[in-house]
């Protein structure tokens, strides 16, 4: 009896301890938690490292340009630890700096009437770029909080777009107004009359196509926490030459090559 007694005690120990030696179940809710708690750790490490490791990385960032504005669309492949081949696509517009925007106001009251106008503004110089290029790391993070220094550099096609720049005038013999563009040299008309801008999408259809080249060359700083993300400001400068000169202004030389500075604002992701 105090043998069965004694056999039955040490059944029930060996069995608690094999039980206590399984490893408890995690819900999964708290599967996922320690997953990321993991992942992020992975990711700080690598940026103690130095390091920026992906596949793939995309990008948009929005340009002031010393001659105008443009967006761009940034797809990136990994290479190697410091090098990244991208494609990337770009639309903006260019502007001449003797443009000056008139806003026409009534002379009784003061206030604004009809659209602001460019005085002696002859084309909309619209451009959308297209092309491939590197990015190559300078310096990584160094620290957790540290940023990423890369050359960036590229060049492709250009599409340039010349949209006919149409302004409202006043007829001063019958007080009509009608829109016109500018007709060439000894048009007077569309200096000496004009009262407004005749809106934006006026002349679309008389948009002419000029074709051209791009390259750039830039800095980026990177200053996003972790990898998966991208935040960076980026300086650089960038030319184009068209094939044909392109009009902005009135009584202004007519140039096919263009180079300017620009600063971007830059925000993406990697996986």
């Amino acid at each position: 009896m105090h043998r069965k007694i004694y056999l039955l005690i040490l059944c029930l120990i060996t069995f608690s301890k094999i039980f206590s030696q399984q490893p408890k179940t995690l819900s999964e809710k708290d599967q996922k938690k320690e997953e990321r708690k993991q992942h992020i750790a992975e990711l700080i490490k690598r940026e103690e490292d130095g390091a920026l490791i992906y596949d793939k990385q995309f990008l948009l960032s929005f340009k002031l340009n010393t001659d105008g504005w443009s967006a761009l669309y940034e797809h990136g492949k990994y290479k190697t630890i410091s090098t990244t081949n991208t494609w990337f696509a770009e639309f903006g517009e260019r502007k001449s700096h003797k443009e000056e925007k008139i806003t026409p106001t009534d002379l009784s009251t003061g206030f604004p009437v009809g659209n602001p106008f460019v005085y002696g503004k002859q084309n909309n110089f619209y451009y959308f770029n297209i092309g491939i290029g590197q990015q190559r790391l300078i310096g990584g993070k160094g620290e957790k909080n540290g940023v990423a220094v890369s050359a960036i550099y590229g060049g492709g096609f250009s599409a340039g777009l010349l949209k006919p720049y149409y302004v409202t005038i006043v007829d001063p013999n019958t007080n009509a107004t009608y829109d016109v563009k500018y007709q060439g040299p000894g048009d007077t008309v569309f200096l000496v009359y004009p009262i407004s801008s005749a809106g934006i999408t006026k002349g679309i259809g008389e948009t002419k196509f000029v074709p051209g080249v791009v390259a750039h060359a830039g800095l980026r700083f990177d200053y996003a926490r972790y990898n998966e993300l991208l935040s960076a400001l980026e300086v650089g400068i960038s030319g184009e030459f068209y094939t044909q000169s392109m009009p902005i202004m009135v009584n202004s030389p007519e140039k096919k090559f263009f180079y300017n500075a620009y600063i971007a604002i830059e925000f993406g992701s990697r996986k």
